[in-house]
């Protein structure tokens, strides 16, 4: 089969990544190329790219709602904690006050100790407690939905 030789001019940085990738790859510039119009050339070449390009998005949207979920959780449960202590919390006498200060700091202290050492396991407290509450087998149906009255803990 003949070629056609090409004298063409690229960038610096485009001429870096070639060189990098056919030593990685173990072939030379000219195929790297060659595979590259191959594939920007084909009729079906720009329906890959785009059949690429959205399964990424779909990746990425799925990630992203995930993430929004958790950030709702996040903000209710926070809500939830702060309308609770704020109605039990009783008011502390003038003459307690320094003690409950330290009482404070000290359990904050061991809170943050904690907080540590889970998340150095990388284990889900979330998670850890769902599974106790529901263990693995439990039927899906019986469960109330997230957010309902019937599934809020307080």
């Amino acid at each position: 089969m003949s070629r056609a030789r090409l004298n063409i001019f690229i960038e610096p940085a485009h001429a870096k990544r070639l060189d990098q990738l056919a030593v990685h790859k173990g072939v030379s510039k000219s195929a790297i190329v060659a595979a590259a119009l191959s594939s920007f050339l084909s009729p079906d070449g720009g329906d890959q790219r785009e059949a690429a390009m959205a399964k990424r998005l779909d990746r990425l949207s799925r990630q992203f709602d995930r993430l929004e979920r958790d950030q709702n959780i996040l903000i209710e449960t926070v809500a939830l904690y702060v309308r609770y202590f704020l109605t039990v919390s009783i008011p502390v006498p003038e003459g307690h006050q320094e003690v409950a200060r330290a009482q404070g700091r000290a359990r904050f202290a061991q809170f943050i100790e904690q907080l540590a050492r889970h998340l150095q396991r990388g284990r889900s407290l979330v998670r850890e407690v769902h599974e106790e509450i529901e263990p693995a087998g439990s039927s899906p149906e019986s469960d109330p939905e997230p957010g309902s009255a019937d599934g809020a803990q307080t």
